[in-house]
């Protein structure tokens, strides 16, 4: 797979990596068409997607792994994984790791909650730093970075937070964040107080006003910036797709819509590029052969997306 480089990405001057959260290999096809250079693998969404239910420590290192691996295979983006509190205690993070790296994570992402049932609770800090310094050894050797992560609330232990990433920073993690920062004048405080590569989490915004931008946050060190979009406009889509064609009995809604893929029919299928399967397997037949459904034409692939290529998403 040829693909976006994290550290190289992290590693250009000003310049910030946002990364969309995805769920799946049909979100990141979505991010990468459009054109983000990385994601950030949701542990919520994944919750939702994979296993139907909602973020509660219900998912797996298991699950974790199996969506890394196909996500690692199939998409150009550079793959950074939420691993919620490790799976565990310190061996548990170190085993775990080593999976999530072969698998294909470029970045983890490692919290100090008491889990999921009490994510406002932080363990302490020494238990912490025990499972910060597990990570970084089943790091070594390999070219992906931990996101060592505090979920301290900022409008109550702010110094705690920042605290706790400073010694993070210190013992080795390449980067931190302090997971519900909000605005930009406690990003700015933190800024002051942790070295290093800083991730800015979950960019939102309301009434037409982001949180922060990028030109702001960049001079401050937050070199990393993700945000949550791909499932609530996935279920907004179906949903609205669903209404209006179970009003009609059928699929006349979607197939007449004129819509951001500019795919008309039922199926989303032309922006996953079929005809250059085709393609593939025609320079080892040496054969022609025009990819159908069931005998019905494809739309071809709306060119105006971004397109990796087809041997690399295989």
């Amino acid at each position: 797979m040829a693909k976006n480089n994290l550290r190289d990405l992290l590693s250009r001057p000003d310049h910030v990596v946002v990364a969309p959260c995805v769920y799946d290999c049909a979100s990141a096809r979505a991010v990468e068409l459009v054109g983000f250079e990385a994601a950030m693998l949701s542990g919520g969404e994944l919750s939702i997607a994979m296993n139907g239910s909602i973020d509660y420590g219900f998912t797996s290192l298991t699950d974790t792994e199996w969506m890394v691996s196909r996500l690692a295979a199939t998409s150009p983006l550079a793959l950074a994984v939420d691993i919620e509190d490790g799976y565990g205690g310190p061996l548990a993070v170190y085993r775990g790791i080593k999976r999530l790296v072969r698998a294909g994570a470029q970045a983890v992402q490692l919290e100090d909650s008491a889990g999921m049932d009490s994510p406002t609770d932080l363990i302490a800090r020494d238990l912490y730093y025990q499972k910060v310094r597990a990570a970084l050894a089943a790091l070594e050797g390999s070219d992906t970075i931990l996101i060592a992560r505090t979920n301290a609330d900022p409008a109550t232990q702010l110094d705690e937070g920042c605290e706790r990433m400073a010694e993070a920073h210190r013992l080795g993690a390449h980067m931190t964040t302090v997971v519900k920062l909000n605005n930009l004048k406690d990003a700015t405080y933190v800024a002051e107080r942790v070295p290093g590569w800083k991730m800015y989490p979950d960019v939102a915004g309301r009434f037409g006003v982001p949180e922060v931008t990028v030109e702001q946050i960049a001079p401050l060190g937050f070199n990393f910036m993700t945000m949550h979009y791909t499932l609530k406009a996935a279920m907004d889509g179906m949903i609205e797709h669903g209404l209006a064609n179970f009003a009609q009995q059928g699929s006349l809604y979607t197939c007449d819509k004129d819509d951001a893929s500019t795919v008309h029919g039922c199926s989303a299928l032309p922006l996953f590029d079929p005809q250059a399967y085709m393609e593939l397997e025609g320079r080892f037949t040496q054969k022609v052969k025009e990819y159908t459904i069931v005998g019905n034409e494809v739309e071809a692939f709306p060119t105006q997306f971004h397109n990796s290529k087809i041997d690399d998403r295989l």
